[in-house]
């Protein structure tokens, strides 16, 4: 599927606890229902995101693999 994101968030080499402290304060800006992209290059965030995203109630869409980089497009809850 093609996701037409709202927003593009690249988190770059930024660590887990970074990312996830960026990401909150971005997508609280965004309406529910919108979709953010989020580029990370940082393996620990395929586990990271998933679970931040269960507990903050938004929707995981998808992961895209690009080799080390990770495409994440999450819709908020």
């Amino acid at each position: 599927m093609v996701w037409e994101p709202d927003l593009l968030y690249d988190a770059g080499p930024t660590g887990c606890g970074e990312l996830i402290m960026n990401l909150f304060l971005t997508i609280k800006k965004m309406e529910s229902g919108q979709i953010i992209e989020v580029i990370s290059y940082d393996p620990g965030a395929r586990e990271d995101l998933p679970a931040w995203c269960r507990m903050q109630r938004h929707t995981l869409l998808e992961r895209r693999d690009f080799g080390k980089t990770s495409h994440y497009f999450i819709e908020k809850g």
